[in-house]
């Protein structure tokens, strides 16, 4: 089974369903497209993060991989003429203040523009949460930065401004956790950083936010969708939430 069956976009189903689904391809593909995602159009996505600090170059949200792979040196270039030698990713998180965010204004605008759902990425590649997740101690919005629970302040202004479905954006990957790079060094074989990372904060977004759509993504497409446990997270997802 092909990884792109886990990138895709999922809507997560909150009727209740008597149909039982079982953790394989075969009966998660039968579950049906919800009627209210397929009638929507218009969507909104949200980058939003630490690399909104330097907000630099094509990608901004790949800033932190250019930088570091010197792959582009224009973002080398970049850092050299602004910053100091030894500052580090990690020193934007506390630049990171999102004075000017107000999830309730963001809620207003977006239902005003006729989009149906917005999807705001709760974490990318660079592994910080935009809510206090356990599986990322201080490197998220709640412990650096902004100090606050980002995403529950968007699901919350989204359900109490709008009429637009939630919407939450995972990176499944991280270029540089440790866990991660064991994993991919063993070829996917292990799963560390499935059990300690990827799994928990899923689990997370979808009990403490309910989302009604689940962007899942990757930064590289390595590993296959077993080595993520794909089919028993979706079973789950589909039968009990």
């Amino acid at each position: 089974m092909t990884l792109l069956k886990y990138i895709v976009l999922f809507i997560v189903h909150q009727t209740v369903v008597s149909i039982k689904y079982e953790p394989n391809w075969d009966s998660l593909d039968t579950r049906p497209l919800p009627q209210w995602y397929d009638q929507a159009k218009l969507g909104i996505f949200i980058h939003f993060g630490v690399f909104s600090v330097p907000s630099f170059d094509h990608v901004p949200s790949w800033f932190w991989k250019y930088w570091h792979d010197k792959s582009d040196m224009h973002s080398v270039e970049f850092m050299k003429k602004n910053y100091p030698p030894r500052f580090t990713y990690q020193d934007f998180a506390a630049e990171f203040t999102a004075e000017f965010f107000n999830a309730e204004e963001w809620a207003e605008i977006f239902n005003a523009s006729g989009a149906k759902y917005a999807v705001l990425t709760t974490k990318h590649c660079d592994g910080f949460t935009l809510w206090p997740s356990k599986t990322s101690f201080n490197w998220n919005s709640n412990s650096i930065g902004p100090k606050r629970d980002i995403v529950g302040e968007f699901s919350a202004a989204l359900r109490k401004k709008s009429s637009l479905k939630v919407g939450l954006y995972h990176c499944l990957q991280e270029w540089f956790n440790p866990l991660y790079l064991k994993d991919k060094e063993s070829n996917y074989t292990g799963q560390e950083y499935v059990k300690f990372k990827v799994q928990p904060a899923l689990y997370e977004l979808i009990n403490n936010y309910k989302p009604e759509v689940l962007w899942s993504d990757m930064c590289e497409l390595k590993g296959p969708a077993e080595y993520y446990k794909s089919q028993e997270f979706l079973a789950w997802l589909y039968n009990e939430r």
